[in-house]
């Protein structure tokens, strides 16, 4: 009868062992990639700072982790910044008078992508990270007419668009926050998107002529931008 008792006995001498040796793997899990997003302020740098005001945007990026450790990870990036934006009051058609308003906005955007290598601190209270990424930026004014009274457009014109290919470097910082046994921190970055010469339009770059008809007046000048972001980052397939 003592062998079982002396079995039983190193079988809970080593269960404790193993539970507290499998616990952390379990608990930490490496994240394998992080998705986020976040608000942008995009400031135009150099000659674009003559034509334009700063402009605010949107935008989410996926970093995929190249390595174990966590510094190397390929990153994607999109987003959009608005740099002008007019709306008037117009009647919806000549033939029956102004009985019936539309609010006619014209809104000039940017919309780009990237992709490239990014490099940061794996581990810490405050964990620095720098990228470069290549890609395209497209510089698109749109028109668009709704009802005073309605929250929808019902039309929709392209009046002019642009593309260019872009590429940016950047920088910034990622401040993990606890949040029970997700990995979620706060992304302040800036990168600078150099676009290079592209034809765009600006606020009060459409005339309209009595007839309905129009003239555009685009100006060609380098399109770089600094863009300033504040968003979120959340780790995907993992805990740490």
């Amino acid at each position: 009868m003592r062998a079982p008792f002396a079995v039983l006995a190193v079988v809970l001498l080593l269960l404790p062992a193993r539970a507290h040796a499998q616990a952390p793997a379990d608990a930490t899990r490496p994240v394998r990639a992080h998705a986020g997003g976040g608000l942008f302020i995009a400031q135009p740098a150099g000659e674009f700072d003559e034509y334009i005001d700063v402009g605010f945007g949107l935008g989410g990026h996926l970093l995929l982790r190249l390595d174990p450790a966590g510094a190397l990870g390929l990153r994607f990036d999109g987003g959009f910044v608005n740099y002008g934006r007019e709306t008037r009051t117009v009647c919806l058609s000549p033939t029956i008078g102004c009985r019936i308003l539309v609010d006619l906005t014209t809104s000039n955007d940017i919309v780009f992508a990237s992709i490239g290598p990014q490099l940061m601190v794996p581990g810490g209270p405050v964990r620095p990270y720098v990228n470069a990424g290549a890609g395209l930026s497209y510089f698109a004014t749109t028109s668009s007419v709704r009802g005073t009274s309605e929250s929808e457009d019902f039309a929709r014109t392209r009046n002019f668009s642009d593309a260019t290919f872009a590429w940016s470097a950047g920088g910034g910082l990622y401040i993990p926050l606890t949040i029970g046994s997700s990995s979620v921190s706060i992304d302040l970055g800036a990168r600078y998107l150099s676009n290079g010469e592209v034809e765009y339009l600006r606020e009060g770059d459409i005339e309209d002529h009595p007839d309905g008809s129009i003239t555009l007046h685009p100006t060609r000048s380098e399109a770089n931008l600094i863009v300033w972001q504040v968003g979120v980052s959340i780790g995907l397939g993992g805990t740490r």
